[in-house]
């Protein structure tokens, strides 16, 4: 009686493990921002950590069409020279009743990193940057793609 008790117990730890996890894996995959004018994939780090990084946009190269942008506006000086393509905008998210938090979202449109939350609600990410505590902030709608 004791082992069946405890094979029921294990079964139900895994399928609420797993339950668990695939919520907080949902915002996985490819988004386009609010302004449609990028791409960012968010993936999960080793660690449990959910990124974001820039894959597709309107803005990544130059007027010539081969030279990629550089993060030019990064307030720290030795960051100026990474390129805009594939940079990490979105880190250290954790998964917790709903909301991904405790991470930040970087602008390279103004070179300034905030806190942010993520919400997903009908498979549309609502990205909250903000500075000290969320009233202070903006809300943008990214929807999913492929």
């Amino acid at each position: 009686m004791k082992k069946r008790t405890l094979t029921v117990f294990l079964i139900l730890a895994l399928v609420i493990s797993a339950t668990a996890q695939s919520k907080s894996d949902a915002i996985l995959g490819l988004w386009l921002t609010q302004n449609k004018e990028a791409k960012i994939e968010i993936y999960k780090s080793t660690t449990n950590h959910y990124f974001g990084k820039i894959v597709w946009g309107n803005k990544l190269y130059e007027s010539d069409g081969k030279t990629l942008v550089k993060d030019v506006k990064n307030e720290v000086e030795n960051l100026r020279k990474r390129t805009i393509k594939e940079l990490v905008i979105l880190s250290n998210f954790t998964f917790s009743d709903g909301t991904w938090s405790r991470g930040t979202i970087y602008d390279p449109n103004n070179g300034k990193t905030y806190s942010c939350t993520i919400k997903l609600k009908d498979d549309k990410l609502e990205i909250r940057g903000y500075i000290g505590i969320s009233l202070f902030g903006r809300t943008e709608i990214w929807t999913r793609t492929k």
